[in-house]
């Protein structure tokens, strides 16, 4: 019996598939496949059952998982003395909305360069929903999106803020004769990331206080777009305060009902980000990154609008 066929068969058992376990161990299928049956082999019992489509654990198999969850974690805590010294090596696969991509990220590329020149790191962009469910699949190692998780098999941690405002361009707002969010939402076009985006919650939550419905709405994936849309003056949105102020400065949009009275009844409730990892991951890599991510996070208007 083998460390490697400890993880062969622990990441197998917890990923989507024997694909994404694969992945995550850097093996071919085939290679995992076999370590995995060395190590039955060398226990004497049958780990997968292996009659159907998919490969699904056996009563034997579940009943051993907790005992080896519990025999990585012991020699994840031996990595994580000695990646203090040495550093860490692989793969990290981290995933984050378009806002982050637009701000932080560089700096987190740079920093864990710094740190760790051997860990090679792959950024995946995406809404939250899908990288959420991505991280639950064994996909990704850890993800940081807006709000916390519903999944109990994840763990999270609160690591920033960000503010939103009403932001339109003055044609925009000359034609639709009010520059009120609480007019727009039922009579304008919304442009906005779609549902399943982090961005959402804060739009849900003040629609929710003032009880309105969005009534015309123009759903787009990309941050950029959205921004581009609206300073052509298509519709109206609601955008990170930073970058709206930084284009509000240069004359592109306006942020909506700036007077300390009206911001009473549009103000929207900050946005939280969180870093999300699998509950079951001791892995030195999750500790540290999460340290990473605390030291870099920031979300300032791109260097393109500043």
């Amino acid at each position: 019996m083998t460390l490697k066929q400890l993880e062969a068969f622990y990441w197998a058992a917890t990923c989507l598939n024997f694909s994404v376990a694969a992945d995550r161990v850097h093996l071919s299928v085939s290679s995992l496949s076999k370590r995995i049956a060395e190590l039955e082999a060398s226990l004497g019992v049958q780990l997968f059952d292996r009659s159907g489509r998919a490969a699904e654990l056996t009563p034997q198999g579940e009943q051993l998982l907790p005992r080896i969850r519990e025999l990585l974690h012991g020699a994840a805590q031996l990595r994580e003395a000695a990646g203090r010294s040495v550093g860490l090596q692989g793969r990290c696969r981290i995933g984050f909305g378009e806002l982050s991509g637009l701000t932080w990220l560089p700096r987190l590329v740079q920093r864990v360069a710094e740190l760790h020149p051997d860990l090679q790191l792959e950024p995946h962009t995406d809404i939250g929903q899908v990288l959420e469910q991505r991280i639950v699949d064994g996909e990704l190692d850890c993800v940081v999106i807006a709000g916390p998780s519903s999944r109990s098999s994840l763990a999270f941690e609160q690591v920033a803020q960000v503010r939103f405002v009403w932001a339109a361009s003055d044609d925009f707002i000359a034609r639709a004769g009010t520059g009120l969010p609480r007019r727009l939402v039922r009579e304008q076009l919304l442009i906005a990331l779609p549902t399943g985006s982090g961005a959402t919650r804060t739009l849900d939550d003040w629609l929710g206080r003032h009880g309105l419905a969005v009534e015309r709405r123009l759903s787009c994936n990309s941050w950029g777009a959205v921004v581009g849309m609206v300073v052509d003056g298509l519709g109206f949105t609601y955008m990170p305060e930073q970058w709206a102020l930084a284009l509000q400065q240069r004359g592109r949009l306006r942020v909506l009902d700036g007077s300390a009275e009206a911001a009473k009844h549009s103000a929207l409730a900050p946005l939280t980000y969180t870093v999300q990892w699998r509950r079951d991951d001791a892995r030195p890599l999750i500790t540290e990154m999460r340290e990473i991510i605390r030291s870099v996070i920031d979300f300032p208007a791109p260097r393109c609008l500043s």
